[in-house]
């Protein structure tokens, strides 16, 4: 017998393409989060680095290849001499997010990137902070933003592993902190911590969903929100779960 879904804080959960549709086009490129939404994608997924000359964009390793056989890191590169492949977070902004109803969820990939991130959410639409997820790994960085990111969703990204103090303890810091969110590899979740994080008011998403018998099991226990490769299993998967 199939477990009775819970409830999530979010209904519907977001449905987040990692990179954009990867699994159908080249991640973190305008196409790949093109065809996400088209897909059914609710929200889009991407890492966000800053470049030299201060303009945050999107790509997953922050290293480029300047010729056949030297590569760069992006933030010792000006924008104009990135891959042109590689989008600019405002242009994702104003193409993909700011004219629809869905979410972004950005993995702050370098401390100098939090600053040029926050200023192009708030220099396409002050109001998209309530659709934007900022994340990181480190919990004394995303609760040192806090002030800065004022408006902004906040996310601690971890797994259960590296949370010596606890999963209760931990919820209770990041409700204090005023953070939305923790996020979790979908093997580090159970129905009651996903209730248990729920009754501090934090959200709790889950990431590596690639197959419909996770993704299944994922939504009955009220995650908020699930980051797939796969955008059309993600899919397939929340319509069998009567939930789009």
């Amino acid at each position: 017998m199939e477990q009775q879904r819970l409830p999530s804080l979010d209904d519907p959960p977001v449905m987040f393409a990692h990179r954009g549709a990867r699994a159908h086009a080249p991640e973190n490129t305008m196409e790949a989060f093109e065809l996400a939404l088209r897909l059914g994608a609710t929200g889009l997924e991407s890492d966000v680095w800053v470049t030299a000359d201060g303009v945050a964009v999107l790509d997953h390793d922050g290293v480029v290849k300047v010729s056949r056989v030297r590569s760069r890191r992006i933030t010792e590169l000006n924008h104009a001499d990135l891959p042109e492949h590689i989008p600019t977070l405002e242009e994702l902004l104003r193409s993909c997010i700011e004219p629809r109803d869905v979410a972004l969820s950005l993995d702050v990939k370098c401390d100098e990137a939090w600053g040029p991130t926050i200023t192009a959410i708030r220099a396409v639409n002050p109001d998209l902070g309530r659709r934007v997820w900022l994340c990181h790994h480190d919990v004394m960085v995303i609760e040192a933003m806090r002030d800065s990111a004022a408006g902004i969703r906040l996310v601690d990204s971890t797994r259960l592993e590296r949370i010596p103090e606890g999963p209760e303890r931990r919820a209770a810091r990041l409700a204090a902190a005023g953070v939305d969110a923790i996020n979790m590899r979908r093997d580090d979740w159970t129905g009651g911590l996903v209730t248990m994080f729920h009754r501090f008011g934090l959200r709790a998403f889950s990431w590596d969903l690639q197959h419909d018998h996770q993704l299944r099991p994922a939504f009955r226990m009220g995650i908020d929100g699930v980051y797939s490769d796969h955008v059309d299993r993600m899919i397939d998967a929340a319509r069998s779960e009567a939930i789009v």
